[in-house]
């Protein structure tokens, strides 16, 4: 809504529910505010993932929906793992731990994992959505044990592409290999960041990542501004 559309709103909604009258042209240059309306999912652009939209129970209780989730898991210390050397599909444990030795980092409990899979360079393209890196459900199972609930990613899926998977799964008919990732939440309780951006620009570590998601009420999503914080 443009200022001159909100100064015909705001006329129109001071005489509805006020009583009042305004001409819209007493307004200073006859506009009053801009104002948005947006319709969308909980899952574009950078968001979250709460517990409850891996499923809607889990072996550890009742998931918790993205405005229960505890706010201290989203401003932590953080580490960058680079997997854009790994190519399209999903890395397990041993490559994690590889990772993490190589950068020297030791994990501490409630840190936050970002992954570098460089998928941010094909944003807007369809390559944004294919060629990616993600988890397999042990890397997620091994970064959980070291006290990790919240990992992050600059690409479409913390899982592998969506048509890599499907190829796997056709050949195979292994349903274990159906979004491993995001499953492990089934199990075990944590949250997910995805389509982060601008992790090139990070050290591996040294800083705080803030991620406070959009606290929607009974959603399994939010969105977040994340920003790292340098030490």
């Amino acid at each position: 809504m443009t200022p001159a559309q909100g100064a015909r709103h705001l006329v129109a909604e001071m005489e509805q529910h006020f009583g009042l009258s305004l001409d819209p042209d007493d307004l200073p240059d006859g506009e009053f505010l801009n104002n948005d309306t947006l319709t969308l999912t909980t899952h574009v652009g950078t968001h979250v993932d709460a517990p409850t939209h891996y499923g809607s129970t889990a072996a550890y209780g009742k998931p918790k929906t993205i405005d229960q989730v505890p706010l201290e898991w989203f401003y932590r210390p953080g580490v960058v793992l680079d997997l854009t050397a790994a190519g399209v599909g999903s890395v397990d444990a041993r490559f994690i731990a590889a990772e993490l030795d190589r950068v020297g980092h030791e994990v501490r409990p409630y840190d936050i994992v970002l992954l570098r899979t460089g998928a941010e360079e094909w944003s807007g393209t369809q390559r944004y959505f294919t060629d990616f890196t993600g988890l397999d459900g042990s890397a997620v199972h091994y970064l959980l044990d070291l006290g990790v609930r919240v990992i992050g990613t600059d690409a479409f899926s913390l899982d592998a592409p969506f048509t890599h998977i499907m190829e796997r799964y056709a050949d195979t008919g292994d349903r274990a290999l159906l979004w491993p990732a995001h499953f492990a939440g089934r199990e075990r309780e944590y949250c997910q960041i995805e389509r982060l951006a601008n992790l090139g620009a990070l050290p591996s570590s040294g800083f705080s990542v803030v991620c406070f998601p959009v606290r929607v009420a009974r959603a399994g999503a939010g969105w977040a501004r994340a920003v790292a914080v340098l030490d």
